[in-house]
């Protein structure tokens, strides 16, 4: 467990919240493990199966105490909701910010400005940490056009100009991802990205990656109340979680293509985990998908130091960490987004 921005994280998957007076108890087997005055709390997430007792439930809910239930995977389940509840004031909010073009970029250049700068860095440590196997001089090149790129998003006025400056990133960015690949060569060559259908070993990686994202800033999103299908970057489409869209960009790089390129150059996966359609597409099996999905797991319990926040946390805790900035930020309990900025 885990207490972050006056929330409550519940990791174990057999802990069991109840009310004794005023304090959430955590239980495991029937045997306490922690308590925390309830008055504290803004939220509680729980990634546990066993659940929590309707005492608590219902005293989270008069108190306005967010209660949200997640599969220890990561994947929404329910919110514990009273009989009024202030999320709709959040939501109101979150509306009013992207039906106004000027509020959504400024959400959106947070967005993109982390997007790009963790997009440099991806290729700066490379050259750090494989001085003598990637093209350095290309890599540094490339690390210095994004480096340009940020104070025109920056300075940015229009979310149009801020796509086409994202664009152009995004490009550059790709144009060196394929010396990040430094085993498996034969199989794992990129040459660009292809989307649906990917159609390379590497592209359906990255694209089975930005679904796992994207599903977890969803889960995210809901978790702290806000609604994922409605963003500031991305515009609102029929059956489309745009807000988390936008807050994934920030992640890509550092989160999935990190990760991506981990399992190629570790060997985790290798030819035998795809096949291809008779469209051309190229998917993984589902043997490729369970050893995917397995590393995936373990990465996300692994732990860094947040940045904004100064302490140590999971991997998998970054796209709700975020969202619980983000709704802070709409509340106006904060001046400015912070975005995810990694190195």
């Amino acid at each position: 467990m885990r207490k972050l921005l006056n929330t409550l994280f519940i990791l174990t998957e057999n802990s069991y919240l109840s009310l004794d007076g005023e304090n959430v108890v955590v239980s495991q087997e029937r045997t306490e493990t922690a308590r925390f005055p309830l008055h504290t709390l803004e939220a509680i997430l729980c990634f546990s199966y066993s659940g929590a007792s309707p005492a608590l439930m219902g005293a989270c809910a008069e108190r306005n105490v967010d209660l949200t239930f997640f599969t220890p995977r990561g994947r929404f389940l329910a919110r514990a909701v009273g009989a009024t509840k202030g999320n709709v004031l959040l939501r109101q909010q979150q509306f009013r910010a992207a039906d106004d073009p000027s509020v959504s970029c400024r959400y959106a250049k947070g967005f993109l400005l982390g997007k790009v700068y963790n997009a440099r860095w991806v290729l700066e440590r490379a050259t750090r940490d494989h001085p003598q196997r990637v093209p350095v001089d290309r890599l540094k090149s490339l690390s210095r056009q994004l480096a340009d790129a940020l104070p025109h998003i920056e300075d940015a006025m229009t979310l149009e100009e801020l796509r086409g400056l994202e664009g152009a990133a995004a490009q550059q960015y790709f144009d060196g991802f394929d010396s990040l690949i430094l085993q498996q060569r034969d199989t794992f060559a990129f040459t660009g990205r292809s989307r649906r259908p990917p159609l390379d070993p590497v592209n359906a990686l990255l694209s089975f990656a930005y679904t796992l994202l994207a599903r977890d800033c969803a889960a995210a999103l809901e978790g702290v109340g806000l609604d994922p299908y409605v963003g500031f970057l991305h515009r609102p489409r029929p059956g489309r979680t745009s807000l988390a869209l936008d807050l994934m960009e920030e992640l890509r790089a550092v989160y999935a293509d990190r990760f991506v390129i981990t399992c190629i150059n570790q060997k985790t996966i290798t030819a035998k985990h795809f096949q291809t359609q008779e469209n051309g597409a190229v998917l993984l099996t589902d043997e490729g998908r369970r050893a995917f999905l397995k590393v995936w797991q373990l990465r996300k319990q692994q732990t860094i130091q947040h940045p904004f926040l100064g302490e140590k946390t999971p991997w998998g805790l970054v796209p709700y960490i975020q969202a619980l900035l983000l709704a802070r930020t709409l509340r106006g309990d904060l001046e400015r987004y912070p975005p995810f900025f990694w190195k």
